[in-house]
C-alpha cells in the first residue's frame, strides 16, 4: 500500500499528515512559509503520494516541490470523488468542508452525517446517507468572536479561551469566556437538535482544534475525531491517484 502526504492548509494553521498502510504515523504543523520545512518532511517520510487542501493563498513554492517529488492531487471542484455534491455552485465549496463529509461518509456510510468543524470558522456540513454533500452553515469560530469584542468595542479587552470556564462570570474576563465559549456550545446544541428534528438516523462528528473546548458542555452524542479531514483526503487521494 503507497505511502501518503495529506496537507490541510487552514486560515490558522498549516497541518499535515503521513499515512502508511492506511493508517497515520506521523502529524505535524508547517510555518506560514514553510517551504523548507516540507522539503525536511517530504527527506524524512519519502512519500509516494501526496493531496492538499487550501483554503489560503499558499506559496507555490510548496505545490512544485509536492509535484516534483510525489504524485501530487490538489482537492478542488474537479475533484473525483466518492460523494455527490448536488449543490448550486460546486466550485464554492471549501476544500477542506470536502474533506471531512468524504470522512463521515467513508467512516459512517448508513447515516445521515452531520460534520461541525471548528476552526477560524464553524461549518456545519450535511451529507446525506446516500452520500450526497447539500450543505449546511458557516458562522464565526472561537478565536473570532474573542477578537471581535476587542477590535470591534472601546474598552474590552482580547481574552483568552480556557477550558475551566464559568456559566456566571464574575469580572470582565470570565464574562467574556462565559459569553463566547456556553454561547458557542449551546449554538452547537441547538443547530444539531434542529438537524436531528428533520432528520433521522443522525450521526454528528467533531472535529477541530476548539473541539476539546466544548465537548464536556454538550448535551448531545458527538463523536470527536481530531484527524477528520485527513482521513478524509486521504480517502480522496486513493479515489484520484490510483493507489
Amino acid at each position: 500500500m503507497s505511502t501518503t502526504l495529506c496537507l490541510d492548509f487552514g486560515n490558522t494553521r498549516l497541518k499535515w499528515a503521513f499515512f502508511s498502510q492506511g493508517q497515520i504515523q506521523a502529524t505535524g504543523v508547517l510555518p506560514e512559509q514553510g517551504v523548507e520545512d516540507l522539503q525536511k518532511c517530504l527527506d524524512t517520510y519519502k512519500p509516494e503520494n501526496s493531496i492538499l487542501s487550501s483554503v489560503i493563498n499558499h506559496p507555490g513554492e510548496m505545490e512544485q516541490l509536492l509535484v516534483k517529488q510525489t504524485r501530487f492531487h490538489k482537492l478542488n471542484h474537479h475533484s473525483r470523488l466518492p460523494i455527490t455534491t448536488p449543490v448550486g455552485k460546486p466550485e464554492t465549496i471549501g476544500a477542506d468542508r470536502l474533506a471531512l463529509v468524504v470522512a463521515a461518509a467513508h467512516y459512517f456510510p448508513e447515516h445521515n452525517n452531520l460534520v461541525i468543524g471548528l476552526g477560524s470558522a464553524i461549518t456545519y456540513n450535511y451529507i446525506n446517507k446516500y452520500h450526497q454533500f447539500v450543505g449546511g452553515s458557516i458562522s464565526p469560530g472561537m478565536e473570532m468572536r474573542f477578537r471581535s469584542l476587542e477590535a470591534f468595542t472601546a474598552k474590552l479587552p482580547l481574552v483568552k479561551p480556557h477550558w475551566n470556564f464559568p456559566l456566571l462570570g464574575y469580572d470582565t474576563k470570565t464574562n467574556i469566556q462565559s459569553g463566547v465559549l456556553f454561547g458557542m456550545a449551546k449554538e452547537i446544541d441547538g443547530v444539531i437538535e434542529a438537524y436531528q428534528e428533520r432528520y433521522d438516523n443522525l450521526h454528528v462528528l467533531m472535529t477541530g482544534g476548539d473541539a476539546h473546548y466544548f465537548m464536556p458542555f454538550l448535551k448531545k452524542k458527538i463523536t470527536e475525531d481530531p484527524y477528520l479531514i485527513f482521513k478524509g483526503l486521504y480517502q480522496i487521494a486513493q479515489y484520484n491517484l490510483s493507489i
